[in-house]
């Protein structure tokens, strides 16, 4: 595919999902708009998720110098995909002929943010303010719009975690009529969204906090790090109120419904894409949800939203017997420019009428696996084999097992010609999936491989021994996106936080360069 033609289809408005195989680290630096990144090393992992539907059109992308796009297409024709083409001469060619490369990552998203920012003028508060007002006694309450993880590593002082579409359904037992309400995030896109949210839920007294915990930290504030305060279920007074305030941002939004026996035969179309998407806690949805959906946070949704939803103008089904999440974040993705957006109508005891459901954690399907050869981690204990590991940089740098080397799947032949000459291999990685996958690869270039059986997660728990670092490194760490607190030296903060921060900013203006960027505003 050209880049004329890759256009026209952006602009034409059918399914397309445009896919960045380079690993996210490399995608970072630049990348269209709509291209949501889909690593070669990680395919078999997040495609089945991204690519519900096997007929669904997919257009790749590299850096337009090598062959990653042509080898993803090849794979993925051997999983089931037919409809695949390559960006002719990748992301370089994209740019010679005109088109803007963005850099960072969920762009779509965190550039959304900003122009919900500057279309509703939604207040915020500077550190320094909210530092007084806290010293002075007011009655305020902070809302973390974050996921637990990133609320518990660190978080402002006194707050309390409340991740994104959670909001709304859980705030009206939180804050009384004289109560502010000040929203943050880590950065700028979830507090502005938080913020707005409420406020289009009928808060008045709700402010953004500006710039986050980083704005806090640059402020020269310290945040609490492990902190536990979780926003407590809703009384039933405080989700009839939830219940009434989504309600009117459904009507507000032109929010649409469907109900159970149409999001069945979707189910059965096989000429569209469908996501299921149920957008509750992940405690909610292990306890019970719709077969066949996946669980998708509604706050997470909105904020990283190529993460979720791989293929452009598929239909996508919220799901929320509660009504509340689902509407909050079907009317951000309508702002976004998704057309096909849908909230499954609660029905019977359960929410869900009746339908086939499942319990507990939903394992993704991973394409191709194959289990190699494995051995238990005592065995790699007492083995003399060359380790490689293949987990993120991140993963590595914090802990991994002593003297392993590592490695990114895509650049085996980089770690091969690193390493000395070594007729044995052990592969391992986060829980061995990678390994497996990575292991026929890896065999065309070592005599005798294996994999460490559970992978790094197994070692951990049998308690073996474990360094930290990246002494052993084969390739660049450009495999994943380093937050601006994940650089390896505290003094780099504040630089990596104040260019984040910039970044966020300026995406207001690049989006306005881009002809297939379709944002929504409503009165």
């Amino acid at each position: 595919m050209t880049p004329e033609a890759l256009r026209e289809r952006l602009l034409a408005g059918g399914e397309l999902a445009l896919l960045d195989v380079r690993e996210q680290g490399v995608h970072t630096r630049g990348h269209p708009f709509f291209a949501c990144s889909l690593p070669i090393s990680r395919l078999e992992v997040m495609a089945d998720d991204l690519l519900p539907r096997k007929t669904a059109p997919l257009a790749l992308l590299d850096d337009g110098d090598g062959d990653l796009a042509a080898r993803a297409a090849a794979r993925l024709k051997e999983f089931g995909y037919y409809d695949v083409d390559v960006l002719e001469g990748g992301c370089a060619a994209w740019k010679d002929t005109g088109g803007e490369l963005f850099s960072g990552v969920n762009v779509p998203s965190k550039a959304f943010g900003e122009f919900v920012e500057h279309r509703y003028g939604t207040p915020r508060i500077p550190p320094a303010e909210l530092h007084r007002l806290k010293e002075s006694g007011r009655k305020l309450v902070v809302l973390d719009s974050r996921p637990w993880e990133e609320y518990h590593r660190m978080n402002i002082p006194g707050g309390i975690d409340a991740p994104g579409a959670e909001l709304v359904y859980r705030v009206h037992d939180l804050a009384g009529p004289d109560t502010l309400v000040v929203v943050n995030c880590a950065g700028r896109t979830r507090s502005i969204i938080g913020c707005q949210s409420l406020r289009n839920a009928g808060l008045k007294d709700v402010v953004a906090l500006k710039d986050g915990t980083m704005g806090w930290e640059l402020a020269g504030y310290r945040c609490e790090r492990g902190s536990g305060r979780v926003a407590p279920e809703p009384s039933a007074e405080g989700r009839r109120k939830a219940y009434n305030a989504a309600a009117q941002v459904a009507a507000r939004f032109r929010v649409k419904f469907v109900r159970a026996p149409q999001v069945k035969e979707w189910m059965e179309d096989a000429s569209r894409t469908l996501y299921l998407l149920d957008v509750r806690s992940r405690a909610e949805f292990e306890a019970g949800h719709l077969a066949g959906s996946r669980h998708a946070p509604g706050g997470q949704v909105v904020q990283a939203a190529d993460e979720f939803i791989g293929v452009r103008n598929a239909r996508v089904v919220l799901i929320d017997p509660e009504r509340v999440r689902s509407v909050m974040t079907a009317s951000w993705l309508n702002q976004m420019g998704w057309d096909d957006v849908h909230v499954l109508e609660p029905e019977g005891e359960d929410g869900f009428g009746g339908r086939d459901t499942a319990s507990g954690p939903r394992a993704p399907k991973i394409l191709g696996f194959e289990r190699w050869r494995s051995l238990r981690p005592q065995q790699v204990a007492a083995d003399h084999a060359t380790v490689i590991d293949l987990s993120t940089s991140l993963h590595f740098r914090s802990r991994h097992v002593p003297g392993a080397w590592w490695a990114v799947r895509s650049r085996l032949a980089e770690a091969r010609a690193k390493i000395a000459a070594s007729n044995d291999v052990v592969l391992t990685s986060e829980d061995a999936t990678l390994a497996h996958l990575a292991a026929p690869e890896a065999a065309k270039l070592w005599p005798n491989v294996r994999v460490l059986e559970g992978g790094n997660r197994a070692w951990f728990a049998a308690k073996l021994a474990t360094e930290s670092g990246m002494t052993r490194a084969t390739t660049a760490l450009d495999d994943v996106w380093y937050k601006p607190y994940d650089h390896e030296h505290e003094k780099d903060y504040e630089k990596h936080a104040r260019a984040y921060l910039d970044w966020e900013v300026a995406l207001v203006e690049q989006i306005r360069r881009d002809p297939a960027i379709r944002f929504r505003a409503y009165d």
